[in-house]
């Protein structure tokens, strides 16, 4: 399995990209603003799209994804997403006022776009690939997803502040490489209530981790990278973070 990260920041401005990551060529794990450097041709090949929450800094671009690639595409676009991040896009998004209702148009038989429920913990298999949703705790009904190719996983923890099922789920994962966790707040700034992560409670999730994995840091607060990052090297440095960067690629 290939990973490519077409965004990784948690807003927008100049080159920042908010968070998409291109498994293969055929699905992606969000849809964010990085979503919109992909060629018509890309876009076209994704077949699949699994969505950690709805917030727009996440889910913005799928309604886009499924209209620019329509004439191209020969199948609906499946949107893998929980129950309650459907009924949100049902209601706001895809509802014939902010974008057209996509999952019943052009045609009932023929929608654009299909949803498809997800439920932590519950494994979706895809040829060899294997996507499972984690469990998180964030402001709304959020997943994480970890992606095992067989030989190798690759875990994002999408928006959470510490939540002690999802680190215990990254233990269950024999094979767990690679570790994308979210940080975006300075310490000063968090709260449990915004759902998101510190360096202090990253460092509190680690303690409670038992895998060797390679550890990247995602979603960090525009203006403030340089800050987030040098608290969370001095909370997490055994553990060598590293900044994840847009078009950073893994292979496993």
């Amino acid at each position: 399995m290939q990973l490519t990260v077409l965004g990784c920041s948690a807003g927008i401005g100049g080159a920042r990209r908010t968070t998409s990551l291109l498994l293969d060529d055929d699905i992606l794990i969000d849809a964010g603003s990085g979503v919109g450097d992909l060629g018509l041709e890309e876009m076209a090949r994704v077949d699949h799209v699994f969505l950690t929450h709805a917030h727009l800094d996440h889910s913005g671009f799928l309604p886009l994804l499924a209209d620019a690639a329509a004439f191209m595409r020969k199948r609906p676009l499946l949107v893998h997403a929980l129950d309650e991040t459907i009924a949100a896009l049902k209601a706001h998004m895809f509802n014939g006022v902010l974008w057209p209702d996509y999952t019943v148009k052009p045609s009932i038989d023929k929608p654009y776009v299909r949803f498809v429920e997800v439920i932590h913990g519950v494994q979706v298999q895809l040829g060899k690939r294997r996507i499972t949703p984690l469990p998180v705790c964030h402001s709304v009904p959020a997943a994480g997803y970890c992606m095992d190719s067989g030989m190798a996983s690759f875990a994002f923890s999408a928006d959470t502040t510490y939540c002690e099922a999802f680190w215990d789920a990254l233990n269950e994962i024999e094979n767990l490489r690679y570790l994308m966790v979210e940080v975006t707040l300075r310490n000063a700034d968090t709260s449990m209530a915004s759902g998101h992560m510190s360096a202090g409670l990253l460092a509190k999730g680690l303690d409670r981790l038992k895998r060797n994995v390679e550890l990247y840091i995602t979603h960090l607060e525009p203006g403030k990278e340089e800050l987030v990052m040098d608290e969370v090297l001095s909370a997490c440095g055994s553990f060598s973070p590293v900044r994840m960067q847009q078009g950073q690629r893994f292979v496993f």
